[in-house]
């Protein structure tokens, strides 16, 4: 091999390394920027509002994600709505709003999901309670009025889960309980049922993920972007920052684990969370199980979209576990 070919493999080389370490660097920095909330700045708007330049602007500059606040009071659910403080693992402090009908009710502990805090819960809490029930609407870490500036979608929010349930359980007496997530509080309840041993009477899941790596990816193909190797990368420098394995965290491998009765809820036009992997999770449940699917509806309120429907498939899945 001549000079000039040795030459050109070196600075080839050396291109490769640079390009290397400049991937990794940006994937680093947009995974900071999806798992950090800032105190600062506007909220990046939805990829399907953005501009293609502001797409590829954002490629290289990441996300802004405001930690989600809650300019509401509790009263804003119920005029006997209080506010409670929770301990969960790692000196963490959650608050939740609880309303309280009864002890002879059950009790549907709420739980938000990625990018939100309890009051979007607010119009699903008042149609529960319309129905009969209790309710403990839940800000997961990083959210809301609990404390830390981060989420680790749905990892550590098991956790939280398991906090609020053995809060509910020993101060809070109902006649059951009932856990509800939104994405991925829905994704935390599966988790906790899955690793901290967390026994509800029964879970309403809408919008749940199979696989964090699946939802990563919808989020490039949303942004029109190639998933590959980013969506990895991604997922492991996420892992890397908050000590988790992002490859092995699968709600369609949790799912099993549960032990009552499961409502699973989906909108079959959402590009985050697609109905096959909902299904999928739905199909690696054990019985009983109801799938309700609505037409039309994407990664959003589905009470809001459906508010008859969602009301009146709620109301036989809670009659049919009232022991």
């Amino acid at each position: 091999m001549n000079k000039t070919c040795k030459r050109g493999l070196r600075w080839f080389g050396i291109a490769l390394v640079v390009l290397s370490v400049m991937f990794n660097a940006l994937a680093y920095n947009h995974a900071k920027a999806m798992l950090c909330f800032t105190e600062t700045g506007a909220k990046t708007q939805k990829p399907e509002e953005l501009s293609f330049w502001t797409k590829a602007r954002l490629l290289f500059v990441g996300v802004n994600i405001p930690r989600p606040t809650c300019p509401k009071h509790p009263q804003a659910l119920a005029a006997n709505c209080e506010a409670l403080t929770i301990a969960s693992q790692g000196n963490i402090s959650l608050e939740a709003w609880y309303c309280n009908r009864g002890a002879e009710t059950p009790l549907v502990i709420m739980f938000h999901g990625y990018m939100a805090e309890k009051t979007c819960l607010i119009n699903d809490a008042q149609a529960l309670l319309e129905l009969g029930c209790s309710v403990l609407l839940v800000d997961f870490r990083g959210s809301g009025g609990s404390s830390e500036s981060y989420t680790t979608i749905g990892i550590h929010e098991a956790d939280d889960v398991a906090a609020a349930v053995n809060y509910a359980k020993a101060l809070l007496p109902h006649s059951s309980t009932v856990l509800f997530g939104k994405s991925m509080g829905a994704v935390a309840i599966l988790r906790a049922a899955h690793l901290k041993t967390v026994t509800p009477d029964a879970v309403i899941l809408e919008a749940v993920f199979d696989t964090l790596l699946h939802t990563i990816q919808n989020r490039f193909a949303v942004m029109g972007a190639p998933a590959f190797p980013g969506a990895q990368l991604l997922m492991f420098w996420g892992g890397v920052q908050w000590n988790f394995n992002g490859f092995s965290h699968n709600p369609v491998d949790y799912a099993p684990s549960l032990t009552c009765p499961s409502l699973f809820m989906h909108g079959n036009d959402d590009p985050r969370a697609k109905l096959s992997e909902g299904q999928s999770v739905f199909s690696a449940a054990p019985e009983p199980k109801t799938l309700k699917v609505y037409n039309g509806v994407a990664h959003e309120s589905y009470i809001s979209s459906y508010p008859d429907v969602w009301r009146e498939t709620v109301r036989k899945f809670l009659e049919s576990i009232v022991h």
